[in-house]
């Protein structure tokens, strides 16, 4: 990783997490385990991605775990390299050739980290924990006192900086208590 995004506090310090996650997956060791995950699925070089993940004649190719850990994680890692890489870099135009310069959804382009983004994420959660049954009571069954200061497994992105997910989440949690509340009480 280059050391100007150490040294720049108004970098690194709101995106820390997504500096180090990316530090992490760079590293020699990360790289090969991604190569060999590939090689193992038998993801030829001609393929592309999204070829690779589709459901077609080998149905269950990849399981849920490789789905979220070997292509959310390499999606991510694709991604912050452009965000964090110079202005010029010939990599960034590689990876904007590909799409990695954004999330692409319905023709509009949002960048990775940005408060746009992190607002679908939160209307995203805000489905997960207010409409699903079994998740709203995940999040209402913690105590009050208890401030939610983890990731209830879906924050482990670089996408979202870890104190405003974890504001997001209390958040969250404060509706569906209302949303339950009022329920139990209309009744």
């Amino acid at each position: 990783m280059d050391q100007a995004l150490d040294d720049d506090a108004n970098i690194y310090l709101p995106n820390a997490y997504a500096i180090e996650f990316l530090r992490h997956n760079l590293t020699s060791d990360r790289l090969r385990w991604f190569a060999e995950e590939l090689r193992r699925q038998s993801v030829t070089p001609e393929e592309k991605a999204r070829q690779a993940q589709q459901r077609t004649a080998k149905a269950f190719r990849f399981a849920a775990y490789d789905e979220k850990v070997l292509w959310g994680d390499l999606a991510d890692v694709f991604h912050l390299v452009y965000v964090f890489s110079p202005p010029r870099d010939p990599v960034r135009d590689m990876l904007s050739k590909y799409h990695f310069d954004g999330i692409y959804l319905d023709g509009r382009k949002m960048a990775f980290i940005s408060q746009e983004f992190r607002s679908l994420m939160l209307e995203i959660w805000k489905m997960k924990y207010l409409q699903m049954p079994r998740f709203g009571e995940v999040i209402r069954s913690i105590p009050l006192e208890i401030r939610l200061s983890h990731f209830l497994n879906d924050g482990d992105s670089p996408d979202i900086p870890i104190p405003v997910y974890v504001g997001y989440l209390n958040q969250i949690r404060q509706m569906a208590l209302a949303a339950h509340h009022a329920e139990t009480h209309s009744n």
